[in-house]
């Protein structure tokens, strides 16, 4: 299993300079082949091969004054730019053609110098190198500080450096990861996400959510004014366009490590974890989108999805079709209408739900099915 390893970055200011450098040459080249590709497809031309762009974009711009700066840089973060390319546009064409899962991939665009996150990537031909006193040694830019914290679990094949948003600097490591089977215990859960409960599960328990939007938005509104009364291309302005993203990566930072511990916790105590196929996307375009964008409840399924692989533990997704909410867990029948304000419903059999708690009990059990059935059929609803 092929993992990611980031760690904290910082460069000293001319090690800023030569990233900076390398990320306006990365995203020159890029734009450069983009534009080659357009212009050959409005005139009818053939497609412009790999090794004809790598010449036309990179060797032959290299030998003119207007692209001569780009041999400053290590050829490596220019050929990967290229590939970058390549892999937008198959990404896009197995969109096109239905061989591409989930959304529609739109076309490539044109990369912005104005775009606030920059991010090159050194593969092995680069040669770059963890020195032996703990510094990242990467091609015409130096041996770069690193604060290192954990070990890397086997040599990395590349190295991603991304300056964000809030001015940030870091270093993301591809690494090989073997898998840590955890000693099987016997518990299970189904766990129904929310916005009132970030998380209710099969056993009772809830989690409440943590808002960390919610609760920054005093400061946020006290920057974002700050930063509307600026006069643009002013120094100020890139300050407080600088202090607004820092308080965005300090939210971004909290709610990735809420979601981080709370999914160790539930692969760490339950041999089989079951969660409900939201669309969030769907989702995010209604009134309650700044709530559920908030919760991140995609990102918090992805941890537990991976992890869950990682550590021998079963993962399943239910289907979003499958009635949780409104189908009594005592007799099976199911409700024909319930709103969301409704917390709690009884059923003509008798029985009193929580509807979160039941809903998460639901999800065990249709989960608990569907890893039974020999067939791997989705769980759906009746006619």
């Amino acid at each position: 299993m092929q993992l990611r390893y980031q760690f904290r970055l910082y460069p000293n200011p001319g090690q800023q300079q030569s990233l900076a450098r390398a990320f306006g040459c990365a995203r020159v080249v890029f734009n450069d082949a983009l534009r080659a590709r357009e212009e050959a497809l409005a005139a009818g031309l053939p497609y412009p091969s790999d090794g004809d762009l790598s010449k036309q974009v990179i060797t032959e711009a290299k030998k003119t004054s207007e692209r001569a700066w780009l041999g400053e840089v290590s050829a490596v973060v220019l050929q990967q730019a290229l590939a970058d390319l390549n892999t937008a546009y198959r990404n896009f064409f197995a969109s096109v053609s239905g061989k591409r899962k989930g959304r529609k991939v739109s076309p490539p665009r044109f990369r912005s110098r104005k775009d606030q996150r920059q991010a090159v990537r050194f593969t092995r031909n680069a040669r770059w190198r963890i020195t032996a006193g703990g510094k990242l040694c990467l091609p015409k830019i130096g041996d770069v500080r690193v604060r290192w914290s954990r070990d890397l679990p086997s040599a990395p094949s590349s190295v991603t450096v991304i300056r964000d948003a809030a001015g940030r600097y870091f270093a993301s490591f591809v690494v090989e990861m073997p898998g840590e089977p955890l000693p099987e215990v016997a518990a299970e859960v189904g766990i129904d996400l929310g916005l009132t409960h970030f998380a209710v599960l099969s056993d009772g328990r809830k989690i409440t959510s943590p808002k960390f939007l919610r609760r920054a938005e005093r400061r946020l509104r006290k920057a974002q004014q700050a930063l509307s009364r600026k006069q643009k291309g002013s120094q100020n302005r890139r300050k407080a366009v600088a202090k607004v993203a820092r308080l965005h990566a300090r939210v971004a930072d909290a709610r990735r490590d809420h979601h981080h511990k709370l999914s160790t916790r539930l692969v760490r105590d339950n041999q089989a974890v079951y969660v409900e196929d939201l669309a969030v996307s769907a989702l995010a375009r209604t009134r309650l989108a700044k709530s559920v964008r908030d919760a991140g409840w995609s990102q918090f399924v992805g941890m537990l999805e991976y992890k869950a692989g990682r550590s021998g533990r079963a993962f399943a997704r239910v289907d979003r079709w499958f009635p949780s909410s409104k189908l009594c867990g005592a007799c099976g029948t199911v409700a024909e209408a319930m709103p969301l304000n409704v917390r709690e419903w009884a059923c003509p059999c008798g029985a009193v739900h929580d509807r979160d708690i039941n809903a998460a009990r639901n999800i065990l059990a249709a989960g608990r099915a569907d890893r039974l059935n020999a067939c791997g059929g989705t769980v759906r609803p009746s006619a």
